[in-house]
């Protein structure tokens, strides 16, 4: 079992940046893929980002490519999204999930374990 803990979030205008946080429980997060999700108003969740457990491999959602960066800290059970240069379109809460797999997946059942997530607004 591995509790998530998102934040990070708030408003900014567009163009600006925000870093999203994802603290983790246990001792087992270098183990788990991690991922980002989110999910607008009416809108159903979609994936953002994820990275591999051990060798960092990473994937984007094509329209953050360039602007958003996911990384993470073994060390301090970390997960992160730097997101720049954002867009009205960005606006949703933010989500990171758990796969105890280790593989990097873009579908939300690939993973066992969420976060509450953390609201993103970017103003026009």
């Amino acid at each position: 079992q591995v509790q998530l803990v998102e934040s990070g979030g708030g408003l900014v205008q567009a163009g600006g940046s925000l870093r999203l946080s994802c603290a983790a429980s246990g001792r087992t997060f270098s183990t788990y893929a991690m991922g980002w999700f989110r999910q607008a108003p009416g809108k159903e969740r979609e994936f953002v980002s994820a990275i591999s457990a051990l060798t960092t491999n990473t994937v984007y959602k094509n329209s953050v490519k360039g602007r958003f960066t996911i990384s993470r800290d073994n060390a301090k059970n970390t997960l992160y999204l730097q997101m720049n240069s954002l867009k009205p379109e960005d606006t949703a809460v933010y989500y990171c999930a758990a796969s105890p797999s280790g593989a990097i997946s873009s579908v939300d059942r690939g993973y066992a374990y969420w976060g509450q997530g953390t609201q993103v607004t970017v103003s026009s």
